[in-house]
């Protein structure tokens, strides 16, 4: 049991940091601990988990990507002019094109990374800023109310009534975050493009001289990002039932923060799918109890600078190079 423990060090604490804040909300709010509370956080989460499962791959690669959470907002307008020039499609067309067209922005950054040997993070700035300057000139800041009924009407997997006469409901987008959670864990433990990812992103030389294709490795890494972009693009517009150009402008650092802090290494080569996870919805549970206190929300924007500075501190110095030495030893009894 230890040894599993100290094999998962960063997920093992992060779940304990999750259990302690989640005990003291209880105490400190009526509403916190309800199930319709629960349920209302994983749907809320439910975007954000699939950007992050996203960003997850792209950082093991070695990458960084801020341009993402634009590049939704982007697919979502692609998406509802598309859909109204084939005459409303479905569920499956939608995923299609979203995902498709997220694909297609991914790869422009691998492009101009592997290319012109720019560095991610500089590269995805500069798309970053082309992504939304474009979006805001072609729609002029206009959201799009008119989409197909089936985009706009909510689906609830399951419900139950509470006491009160409220009702606790499990939307679509969370099964499809946890479809993208699983398949992302597939791509990155069970095949070998997802070792390979992980060689490349912690040694890019070495990767190079064991025969691993360096700009493959970068154009799948963006490219699975920009496909999770895409769907989460689509999830929003589901949940919130319109299409916005800055609905989804500055999660990027949100859900950049949650990511590190659940173990993924800026420099690559490090990072779980369950750390990923766990990432995101302590931050998600953090912002939650706050509102629940009436606490204003710029301290929560605040409180997220707090939660980058450490993720980076403890991305950079390994977690369990902070614990007590005999808590790393391992048990040889």
């Amino acid at each position: 049991m230890r040894k599993l423990v100290a094999a998962h060090t960063t997920e093992a604490v992060l779940f304990a940091v999750i259990i302690a804040i989640s005990i003291v909300l209880s105490f400190t709010t009526e509403r916190f601990f309800t199930l319709g509370n629960a349920f209302d956080l994983l749907n809320i989460s439910a975007v954000n988990i699939i950007f992050a499962v996203g960003l997850l791959v792209v950082l093991i690669a070695g990458g960084i990507d801020i341009s993402f959470a634009v590049a939704a907002s982007v697919v979502q307008y692609v998406t509802a002019l598309l859909l109204e020039r084939i005459g409303g499609g479905g569920w499956v067309s939608g995923l299609l094109i979203a995902g498709s067209a997220g694909i297609g922005l991914g790869l422009i950054n691998a492009f101009l990374i592997h290319r012109f040997r720019i560095i991610s993070i500089v590269a995805t700035i500069a798309t970053f800023n082309v992504y939304f300057g474009l979006l805001m000139f072609f729609t002029r800041g206009v959201s799009i109310y008119n989409l197909p009924d089936w985009l706009t009407t909510r689906v609830i997997v399951y419900e139950r009534e509470m006491a009160d006469g409220s009702w606790a409901e499990i939307t679509l987008p969370v099964v499809v975050m946890a479809v993208c959670v699983a398949v992302t864990w597939l791509f990155i433990t069970r095949t070998t493009t997802g070792r390979q990812l992980y060689a490349f992103g912690d040694n890019p030389e070495g990767a190079r001289r064991f025969g691993i294709n360096i700009g493959a490795m970068q154009f799948i890494a963006f490219g699975w990002l920009g496909m999770m972009a895409g769907i989460a693009g689509l999830m929003q517009a589901h949940y919130a039932q319109e299409v916005v150009p800055n609905a989804l402008y500055g999660r990027e650092l949100d859900v950049l923060a949650a990511v590190v802090l659940g173990g993924a290494r800026l420099g690559g080569g490090k990072g779980t799918v369950l750390g990923c996870v766990l990432g995101v919805l302590l931050v998600s549970i953090t912002q939650n109890g706050l509102n629940l206190m009436g606490v204003s929300p710029f301290a929560f924007k605040m409180i997220v600078g707090a939660i980058i500075l450490v993720a980076i501190t403890l991305s950079s110095a390994r977690l369990e190079n902070l614990l007590p030495m005999r808590t790393r030893k391992g048990d040889d009894r």
